[in-house]
């Protein structure tokens, strides 16, 4: 991989002693923010509270305009379709240790009910804005108290209810290094995103959806299940204020966003949390982004319509949904 130079944005750009993805940097300290303290710092910093208003619920899709959406459309040239979703995990593994879904058939064979816990590790889904929390504090400064055991009372993932269809961007970080998988607890920084941006000939641009590849499913498929949380590849924290930047309106990944350990001492998933409570980002969790890996390789381009149409459950804390990239 070409070596990098560091993007720098504000105070919380990129110090660097670790090496990471692809590309160590020198210095003689780690990455900020290291510590609980640092990372409210930021989040106080960064954080999109008011920026649309104060009674904004939708956060950064706000930057998914129609505009946007006509572009994405536009991208269609071969019409091919890939789905990002995983199918539900139904037994019990060491990355599914909860094994929360049951599918039960009617006396006649001709019906059937779901029950399942979405959130883990088993279930590809997205979050809403609800469901993180700092300080005591969602989304735009919204008090937590107003939700109740029949839901969240803001922040729900019925205000996606008109669904989600935007430009998509595969950031395919095995790709990028020439393996198949990355190990589990390898950070992904600001230089390897942009080495990959070099690569593949995209830039993340306002109101993009981007999809991390760390190869999940391929180390699966080749050594078994293995422990996921807290063990997993992912994004460091010191990447959110080059996603606020770049004006990136979702994020997906194949795990769950963050490297796990997080390196962020006191602070267990900084990136889930400044996502959702500080930018009001919503985020695909579990996604099985293989086939899409497979595919924009093909098509020889990483970028895609991508259409998702949670499930409008008043108050609730996400939906398991199936992503569609269309090229």
């Amino acid at each position: 991989m070409t070596r990098r130079a560091v993007f720098i944005i504000a105070t919380w750009s990129v110090i660097a002693g670790v090496v990471g993805c692809g590309t160590a940097v020198d210095s003689q300290e780690p990455r900020r923010p290291r510590s609980v303290e640092e990372f409210d710092a930021m989040f106080q910093e960064l954080n999109n509270w008011g920026r649309w208003g104060a009674d904004d619920q939708l956060g950064t899709m706000n930057l998914v305009t129609p505009e946007k959406t006509r572009e994405a459309a536009a991208l269609v040239e071969s019409g091919r379709t890939v789905s990002l979703s995983h199918n539900p995990m139904k037994d019990e593994f060491v990355d599914n240790p909860d094994a929360a879904f049951n599918h039960t058939m009617g006396r006649t064979f001709r019906s059937d009910t779901f029950e399942f816990t979405y959130h883990g590790y088993g279930v590809s889904h997205i979050d809403s804005l609800c469901h993180f929390l700092w300080n005591d504090r969602m989304y735009n400064d919204i008090d937590p108290a107003e939700s109740s055991p029949e839901g969240c009372g803001k922040l729900g993932i019925e205000n996606l209810k008109q669904g989600i269809i935007t430009r998509g961007i595969l950031l395919d970080f095995p790709q990028l290094q020439g393996v198949d998988y990355l190990e589990p607890q390898t950070p992904i920084y600001i230089e390897d995103i942009e080495a990959w941006e070099e690569m593949a000939g995209v830039q993340v641009s306002p109101g993009d959806a981007i999809f991390i590849r760390t190869g999940r499913w391929a180390l699966r498929a080749e050594q078994g299940p293995f422990q996921v949380s807290g063990n997993s590849a992912g994004l460091h924290a010191s990447v959110l204020p080059w996603i606020k930047e770049r004006g990136v309106a979702l994020v997906g990944s194949d795990v769950a966003t963050d490297v796990m350990p997080s390196m962020v001492d006191g602070v267990g998933q900084p990136v889930h949390t400044m996502l959702i409570a500080g930018f009001g980002t919503n985020i695909f969790d579990n996604m099985d982004l293989e086939a899409l890996a497979e595919a924009a390789a093909e098509e020889g381009r990483w970028e895609f319509m991508l259409t998702a149409g949670p499930i409008p459950v008043d108050g609730g804390t996400g939906s398991p949904l199936n992503p569609i990239a269309v090229f």
